[in-house]
């Protein structure tokens, strides 16, 4: 597997296996906030507010780099502020536990926590994506994403799959506390990894420094990056759409498995297993692929990386719409599977055509995707839950037939673009 050669790397091995053991916790921490809530609450609109909350520092603070703030997020881009960024993640999820309760009291505090989560993650995310491409030669930068896109496959099988074993010794909400410890490890990685560069001389590795180019970090502007690459524009404006209509599926899946199917805890968690199984799957069929770099190939069209992208969400729209007209649980598992097979396609494909890009414009071009996405999925989470709570097979059709149109109407205008190379 070309993965392998990548992790004989220590940096890498290190670093990978780190965020595998934090992505995993992330999946106990997104089953318990849904779970918790709906269990609680017994309302959809109450369970998507928490992960819309969560979303708001990313908007916020991706608004203010956007913006021309661009210090704010590259004040990150080193190793050993990530490992401090974590630390405080650490934190904050191992208080979760200690001041939850089921009443409004506890619910604020809970929602309290969860903002402050997702600022440190908001800082977290973009930059660690920015940095991560470093660690390796040029010629396996397509490689090295779909490797750190498999922590997150493979997390997803096994938060989701122990997820049962692990209730049996902890309750719902001490899962929060599990991905507290989850971030410490992290946390002592990115340390080492930021005391390992400092020790051998080199710099650690910020994207806001002057790139080869000459161009200065806070100098690159979103607007002119993506004037200049229209592809990259319609791929986040799909991923925006995708994630709008990804709330259906968030808060709609548990009503839907517990009012047709009789599900409970553990049906949810089986459906959550089969998606991260697909995504396994998927990633894997792509890392076949990820390592073979195509600039300049006259052999391959350059629209190639849209067509697979736009393509991919396409069918995922089909998939979503299917859920929605499920007869059996089943049927409901194959769609998961399916819907999980074509998510790492559309992550790896972006993501590898990033890596192309100088750091300051990666870090960038990476705060203006998770900016979009992370304001598209909150609206979906505050406008889209009454839906389901409505009418859930309107709500899964109609998202389903928004995301696969959307896709293929960036499909059609992704192949009818022109636009200059990213270096």
């Amino acid at each position: 597997m070309k993965h392998i050669r990548l992790l004989r790397c220590r940096s890498v091995r290190v670093l990978w296996l780190s965020m595998t053991l934090s992505v995993l916790g992330d999946r106990l921490y997104g089953l318990a906030a849904m779970w918790v809530v709906y269990e609680a609450t017994g309302s959809s609109s109450r369970t998507g507010l928490v992960a819309a909350v969560e979303s708001l520092p990313y908007i916020a603070l991706g608004y203010i780099a956007l913006g021309g703030a661009g210090s704010v997020m590259a004040r990150f881009s080193r190793w050993r502020a990530l490992a401090w960024v974590d630390a405080g993640r650490a934190a904050v999820a191992l208080a979760v536990p200690l001041f939850w309760s089921p009443d409004t009291t506890g619910f604020l505090i809970t929602l309290t926590l969860v903002l402050l989560l997702g600022t440190l993650s908001a800082l977290f995310d973009p930059n660690f994506g920015a940095l991560v491409p470093q660690l390796v030669p040029v010629e396996e930068l397509p490689l090295v994403s779909g490797l750190f896109d498999l922590t997150s496959r493979i997390a997803g099988v096994l938060g989701q799959g122990s997820v049962g074993v692990l209730l049996l010794l902890v309750s719902e909400i001490e899962l929060f506390a599990v991905d507290g410890c989850t971030f410490v490890v992290s946390a002592l990685a990115l340390g080492w990894l930021g005391h390992r560069t400092a020790t051998e001389g080199r710099a650690d590795d910020a994207p806001g420094d002057p790139p080869a180019s000459g161009r200065q970090g806070p100098d690159v502007r979103a607007r002119s990056l993506l004037h200049r690459h229209p592809r990259i524009a319609i791929a986040v404006a799909v991923h925006g759409v995708a994630l709008f209509t990804a709330a259906v599926s968030t808060v709609g899946l548990p009503p839907l498995l517990v009012s047709r199917f009789g599900q409970g805890a553990t049906g949810y968690g089986l459906a959550l297993a089969a998606t991260a199984a697909g995504g396994l799957a998927g990633n894997l069929l792509t890392g076949q692929f990820a390592g073979r770099r195509t600039d300049g190939d006259p052999a391959v069209p350059a629209e190639s990386w849209i067509t697979t992208y736009c393509l991919a969400w396409a069918l995922s729209g089909f998939a979503l719409a299917g859920l929605g007209v499920a007869g059996s649980m089943t049927t409901v598992i194959a769609l998961c599977v399916v819907s999980g097979l074509l998510f790492p396609i559309c992550a790896v494909t972006l993501r590898a055509h990033l890596t192309r890009f100088a750091p300051a414009e990666r870090l960038r071009l990476l705060t203006v995707d998770q900016t979009v996405t992370r304001s598209a999925g909150m609206a979906g989470l505050l406008l889209l839950p009454p839906v389901v709570d409505a009418a859930p097979v309107g709500a899964f059709v109609g998202a389903g037939v928004l995301l696969s149109a959307a896709a293929l109407t960036g499909w059609w205008l992704g192949v009818r673009t022109t636009e200059g190379p990213p270096l």
